[in-house]
């Protein structure tokens, strides 16, 4: 029987794709550890129960995840053979953000995140893809990485805001707005 645990990370140390070895706490680390904290908050929603055009989305992007933080846990010129993240991701996001949006009132001011169960999933979801999002741009401030995963990420986090007022629309709950200086 194979152990999960090899003690190899005792000493706060890890290996990224390729062996090269870099503290845990190194920007690439925190980068591919926030992407996978988005993935596995996506399970939760999945055991919401969604419907099944939501479930079969989310589970694609579970797996596009998997591509990311691999993406991201492999620095560019290491000579193995890995998918990297790449256009059709994207458009594939805005092609479903434009389909949902046609269906949707037009925002006139901001909405405070709520709703339904997935509904409110899907905001949380989104405010962790924005983190997600400013750690990989450190991360490609200090190292050169795939410039498609800043793009994919920044789409994503606009693909959850949307599925969330998708949802809630879906389940007959109104958005409510911020009031602002109240």
């Amino acid at each position: 029987m194979v152990k999960i645990y090899t003690k190899s990370g005792d000493k706060g140390r890890s290996s990224l794709f390729g062996g090269r070895k870099v503290k845990k706490s190194d920007l690439r680390i925190e980068a591919y550890g926030n992407v996978d904290e988005l993935n596995s908050l996506i399970g939760t929603i999945l055991a919401e129960n969604p419907s099944k055009d939501i479930a079969k989305k989310l589970t694609r992007i579970q797996n596009e995840l998997f591509v990311l933080g691999s993406d991201l846990a492999t620095p560019l010129g290491v000579k193995i053979k890995i998918p990297r993240v790449n256009r059709p991701y994207i458009l594939r996001l805005e092609k479903e953000i434009d389909a949902w949006q046609k269906g949707l009132p037009q925002l006139k001011k901001f909405i405070l995140p709520g709703g339904s169960k997935i509904g409110a999933k899907l905001h949380l979801v989104r405010s962790i893809a924005r983190r997600t999002e400013r750690s990989i741009v450190r991360l490609a401030q200090q190292d050169a990485i795939n410039a498609k995963n800043i793009i994919y990420i920044n789409r994503l986090s606009d693909w959850f805001f949307v599925a969330a007022r998708y949802v809630n629309k879906l389940e007959k709950i109104k958005e409510t707005e911020w009031k602002g200086r109240g």
